[in-house]
């Protein structure tokens, strides 16, 4: 049965001591002038009219038991889904207390999704140092995502980061691992996987008939024929003939330094790229702030902004909301994508 496409987006709370608050009162506070979707924070609404106070931002909340109670309210207030906090949080004051409460934020905006209440789960930035502190086992929140979606659907799902700005997608092979180990963590098979979804998601949720994919090579100048390492032309070739092979409109592996200018940009979709930072260098320098991170390979939509928690800025006024609009809007037209190509 189709669901209809007004249904809310859930975002969660982040790391309550950050940004996250700021940024989504002021995203709330022009919802009308940018035309957002509904949304509702899976939050303490306690640390909400605090933040508001301290920001001098005169805003009403509305505690909602479900979501469907959400759009009626997002016009009037803004809709919150009460977790408490765990201790009283002081802007740029992380607690470790507050773990548990960001964790079940993030758990209930997933299960609200698969559940199909949600239309989307968009993301505050946490801290993972506060979370290991707390026993936290994963990595991040991708790493924590990927598990609550095979705890839900009983199927092993792969994720893939993207950063997605109006000027460029662009995606890492492998993530936060130091760079003397991207090498021997590079494979054949990540490669060709981490394309595979990716061709895929920009199909079904970002609409376009036939992605095209540039892979940047590892070494400089792509290896220069094997001159300048031999990664290029033992692993990542290999995986562009295969993908190929598959009907993948694929090509590479190109020298990275020139992949990035205006009319090299034109002729893709989206980067492939090899290691954290070459990917995400030239996504935030030309789109720092309306970059949006989005996680392909889930079976749910999800975004997050593109920065962290910034601690240093939480409740002085200086944090900017417009990351977060672009991952809501982002959020909301991914998800209604997905819809029609059920």
């Amino acid at each position: 049965m189709a669901i209809p496409f007004s249904r809310p987006l859930a975002l969660t709370q982040g790391d309550p001591a950050g940004v996250g608050p700021d940024i989504t009162l002021l995203a709330w506070l022009r919802r009308r002038e940018l035309g957002l979707p509904p949304f509702f924070l899976i939050g303490d609404p306690d640390v909400l009219a605090v933040r508001a106070r301290k920001l001098g931002l005169d805003i009403p909340l509305h505690t909602i038991g479900n979501a469907a109670e959400s759009p009626g309210v997002f016009a009037d207030a803004l809709p919150v889904m009460s977790i408490p906090a765990g201790v009283d949080v002081a802007a740029g004051e992380p607690h470790v207390a507050t773990a548990k409460g960001t964790i079940a934020s993030i758990e209930a905006a997933v299960a609200l999704v698969i559940q199909g209440e949600a239309l989307a789960v968009v993301t505050n930035p946490i801290a993972k140092s506060v979370l290991y502190e707390a026993g936290f086992k994963f990595p991040g929140h991708t790493e924590f995502l990927a598990d609550l979606a095979m705890h839900a659907t009983g199927q092993t799902v792969m994720p893939v980061m993207m950063l997605a700005g109006p000027k460029l997608r662009a995606i890492p092979v492998t993530i936060h691992i130091p760079l003397k180990d991207v090498p021997q963590a590079l494979t054949l098979g990540l490669i060709i996987e981490t394309c595979r979804i990716a061709d895929r998601d920009l199909k079904q949720r970002f609409g376009i008939a036939s992605p095209r994919l540039a892979i940047a090579g590892l070494n400089p100048h792509a290896g220069e024929g094997g001159a300048i390492g031999k990664e290029d032309e033992s692993i990542i070739h290999p995986a562009v003939q295969i993908l190929r092979d598959e009907g993948i409109d694929a090509i590479g592996p190109l020298p990275a330094d020139t992949m990035f200018h205006d009319e090299a940009r034109a002729r893709y979709d989206v980067a492939v790229c090899m290691y954290h930072d070459q990917a995400l260098i030239p996504a935030k320098a030309l789109g720092f702030d309306d970059s949006v991170n989005v996680t392909l390979g889930l079976p749910f939509v999800r975004t997050s902004p593109d920065h962290g928690t910034a601690f240093g800025i939480a409740g002085k006024g200086l944090a900017r909301e417009t990351s977060l609009v672009a991952a809501l809007k982002l959020g909301a037209q991914l998800g209604r994508t997905a819809e029609s190509h059920r």
